[in-house]
């Protein structure tokens, strides 16, 4: 069964400085019939202002992932890391007992396109850490390109759950597959272009839920532009 989650349907807030959307309930979007699926809990497409960003602010116990699609991030943190993220580079931070970061676009006249995403951890309390690697768009076109996973197999980032992150760029009827274990579930995120899945139409911003299926198959749209998503493949 797969399940749409439309672009249009998604929490949405413009705050002037940060215009931000919110596949699962977030801050003051609730949605009870959106609260996440399995342990993937947040995904915000957020676009940030030219020398704008978040202050200083804590988490705990969350596996956070930061996907950049275009301009510069620049993080910094209470564990002392410092650095900035650009598209093909993904950032993973684990929250555990407690940490506090900043983000905020260095540019004076670009916007910062990225994907935020967070996944409930298997154990609560576990010491933070912060990991940042880049996946060139050669690695990652026309193929799924494993990012993060519980074991950092393949040189992903490692996050602290059952759970592997894929991204795929793909020209227009280009194809990529991927196999489910039984019992496993996917949840399939559109960042730019459009694609079917499994026959199923997905724009810019799309979702999809999928359970019960033991294959995935993700072609390109048409149209001259490249696709960008990411796969996750979950317990």
């Amino acid at each position: 069964m797969i399940s749409r989650r439309p672009a249009a349907e998604r929490g949405h807030f413009d705050m002037g400085w940060l215009d931000t959307w919110h596949t699962f309930s977030f801050a003051e979007y609730r949605d009870p019939a959106h609260m996440g699926f399995r342990t993937l809990r947040v995904i915000n497409e957020d676009h940030v202002e030219p020398g704008q960003g978040f202050g200083m602010h804590p988490h705990r116990d969350m596996e956070i992932i930061t996907y950049l699609l275009a301009g510069e991030l620049e993080h910094k943190d209470s564990m002392g890391n410092g650095s900035r993220i650009r598209p093909g580079e993904v950032q993973r931070m684990s929250a555990g007992t407690g940490v506090l970061h900043s983000e905020f676009n260095p540019s004076p006249s670009e916007r910062v396109h990225l994907l935020q995403i967070w996944i409930l951890p298997e154990q609560k309390g576990i010491t933070p850490g912060y990991e940042q690697r880049v996946f060139p768009a050669a690695e990652r076109r026309g193929r799924l390109r494993l990012i993060a996973a519980r074991d950092g197999r393949e040189g992903a980032v490692t996050i602290h759950q059952d759970a592997a992150v894929y991204a795929t760029l793909l020209a227009p009827g280009a194809a990529v597959e991927h196999a489910l274990a039984p019992g496993r579930h996917a949840w399939v995120q559109v960042a730019r272009g459009g694609v079917e899945l499994n026959g199923l139409a997905l724009a810019p911003g799309d979702g999809a839920a999928v359970s019960g299926e033991d294959r995935l198959r993700i072609a390109g749209g048409p149209g001259s532009a490249e696709s960008e998503v990411l796969v996750f493949d979950l317990a």
